[in-house]
């Protein structure tokens, strides 16, 4: 595959593979529960050649598509592709790295100048029998949920006119709807972002166009049942910057950050403002829900700066990734007012990839699941993923208020031992609703010199402590994932 760089984001965990696989008969041990019963869906960056620049990073790679099945004869399967997006054919062609930085296309060789730089790396959304990998940085791809075959960029039947779609979608529980949006809609640097509605056979119901306080890294948003969200963090684009051939995204931690705020249905010409504090960040959400009083809240892996070193440095921020501060943070918000300042309230640790039940999307819920770093861990860390170290830590949070009334239980938590880490997992709803239902994740572990071992690990969402319940040993190289998505075995059969 050539000479990678030989930094964090290309060496260890992260070295690159490029392999692609299909492997059946998988041995399961354990008793797999019987609603564990479908695929799991991982998009994986994986870069096919060396980068054109030294500094370049995990989030650059091209996307992977993996596929975990789980089948009724007590066996798994399991299969990766490469997604092969316009850029991936195009340095194919070549045998070589064209494209340059990561989203500055002043960077790229110049015969590829106008070709789809999007890698298509981020989240495999599965919606109306479609599964599209997206990445927030253009329009998704479509491939097919079976082959992994690749079927070509996704707008919606011609009907998006932004030219990009987050890869964090919303989807609602009861409507089957989908929400997104797009940021830099109409090209680099710009603050126009898109609002989408698709309905539940998907086709594209709304798209509605505003522009954010600033250029701003837009990773996630929130939906409640009755209003969109929309989070803006002083991690910023500026197009002259990019045109000198510099990054795409700096940190500014003198600026505020803002919660925009609008009517689910309504015109984006009502979305009201509120201020957060400066200089904050978030990737993730776990949830926006509304209360009996009408106040909104708003909850996410909040961090004091940006939790990425390739975007910190840049900037002129220079922190060791202890050295930055989280929590899960809950900001409250009258959403009839006209803006004001958020309420910020700590509910949680720090960490990130939030979870929590499909079904309580956008609503009042008691519990959810996130990923964080063992303080008491008595080892090294596994080395690996965007930031450099794997999450060690999978915890339950109990959600509900702390009243007599809420029979809070206590947080629950699954540690790893050294140099082994969760990637982000995902839930299976259980057929009794008195059951929470089960986690399915990749669990990382170096077993010697560039050596690993990965298992597909299935766990009682309710009794997490307890240790898997089955699990599956992947006999292949993985690289970290980013995001997931669970798809039942019987709406994969309808969608056949």
């Amino acid at each position: 595959m050539g000479a990678f760089p030989q930094t964090m984001y290309f060496a260890g965990l992260n070295e690159p593979v490029g392999q692609e696989a299909s492997l059946t008969g998988l041995t399961v041990e354990g008793t797999l529960p019987p609603e564990v019963r479908g695929s799991f869906y991982r998009a994986v960056p994986d870069p096919a050649f060396p980068p054109k620049f030294e500094n370049d990073h995990t989030l650059s790679g091209d996307g992977m598509v993996s596929r975990l099945s789980f089948n009724a004869d007590g066996t798994a399967d399991f299969a990766i592709r490469f997604v092969e997006t316009a850029r991936y054919l195009a340095e194919k062609a070549a045998g070589h790295a064209r494209f340059g930085k990561y989203r500055n296309p002043f960077t790229d060789d110049v015969d590829v100048a106008g070709v789809d730089r999007t890698v298509a790396n981020t989240t495999p959304v599965w919606h109306a029998g479609r599964m599209l990998m997206a990445k927030e940085d253009g329009r998704p791809y479509r491939v097919d949920p079976v082959t992994l075959e690749t079927l070509g960029s996704y707008d919606f039947g011609g009907a998006l006119k932004s030219e990009t779609m987050t890869a964090h979608v919303r989807i609602d529980p009861a409507t089957k709807e989908l929400f997104c949006y797009g940021y830099e809609a109409d090209g680099l640097a710009s603050t126009k972002v898109s609002y989408c509605v698709v309905g539940p056979d998907g086709t594209l119901k709304s798209e509605q166009w505003f522009d954010a306080p600033y250029c701003a890294m837009m990773h996630d948003f929130t939906i409640s049942e009755n209003y969109a969200l929309f989070p803006i963090y002083p991690t910023t684009a500026d197009l002259e910057r990019l045109k000198a051939g510099g990054e795409h995204w700096h940190h500014e931690p003198e600026l505020d950050s803002w919660l925009g705020v609008m009517p689910r249905y309504g015109d984006v010409s009502e979305i009201r403002w509120f201020k957060g504090p400066k200089g904050v960040h978030s990737y993730h959400m776990m949830n926006a829900w509304e209360d009996e009083g009408g106040l909104l809240h708003f909850d996410a892996c909040l961090n004091s700066t940006n939790a990425f070193a390739f975007i910190r440095e840049p900037s002129g921020i220079h922190l060791q990734p202890w050295e930055v501060q989280g929590a899960l943070t809950r900001w409250t918000v009258d959403p009839k007012a006209d803006g004001g300042d958020v309420t910020a309230t700590i509910i949680g640790p720090p960490g990130d990839f939030p979870v929590i039940p499909a079904a309580k999307q956008g609503r009042p819920y008691t519990h959810g699941w996130m990923l964080t770093m063992n303080p008491e861990l008595q080892g090294p860390p596994l080395l690996g993923g965007p930031v450099g170290a794997m999450f060690n830590l999978l915890l339950r949070l109990d959600m509900r208020a702390s009243s007599p009334q809420a029979q809070k239980r206590p947080p629950q938590a699954l540690a790893l031992p050294p140099m082994a880490g969760f990637n982000e997992p995902v839930h299976v709803p259980a057929a009794d609703p008195a059951h929470e239902g089960w986690l399915v994740t990749i669990v990382d572990q170096q077993i010697g010199d560039n050596a690993f071992a990965h298992e597909a690990w299935v766990l009682d969402a309710g009794n997490i402590a307890a240790g898997p319940v089955a699990k599956v040993t992947i006999p292949l190289r993985l690289r970290p994932q980013v995001h997931g998505w669970w798809v039942p075995q019987a709406e994969l059969d309808t969608a056949a």
